[in-house]
């Protein structure tokens, strides 16, 4: 059997040990409560790690918080950092997650990645944490 090992490969290695700004919280006054926050980030963009291109998403999370909820800023600042960062969807989203995880330890937590289209498809990339 052929093997067909992909121009895009190792490209991508090192991106769970990628040091991304911290996501800074604040405390939650209502952590006995559960209630859901949405975030959306309409103009998201960061680059395809093959071609250089931009590549522009609508991002949506949507967590329960607890103890602590995030601080929009410094989020922003995070999604920010990605603009010069080449990145799979499927890694962005991923990564995302784990640290949007780490931050403020949500009872529960999605981040949805709507990538505009590449090549006539549009890819959407959905991951899902609950404790």
């Amino acid at each position: 059997m052929k093997s067909h090992k992909s121009s895009y490969e190792g490209l991508q290695k090192n991106v769970r040990g990628l040091k991304t700004p911290k996501i800074e919280v604040w405390e939650n006054q209502y952590p006995d409560k559960a209630y859901t926050i949405k975030m959306e980030v309409p103009e998201f963009t960061c680059i395809c790690p093959k071609t250089g291109l931009p590549d522009f998403a609508t991002l949506t999370i949507e967590y329960s918080p607890e103890r602590y909820c995030i601080e929009l800023k410094s989020f922003k600042m995070y999604t920010i950092f990605f603009r010069d960062i080449g990145i799979f969807h499927e890694h962005l989203v991923n990564k995302m997650l784990e640290d949007f995880v780490n931050a403020a330890k949500p009872r529960w937590a999605r981040i949805t990645g709507t990538f505009n289209p590449r090549g006539g498809i549009t890819t959407t990339v959905m991951r899902e944490y609950k404790r």
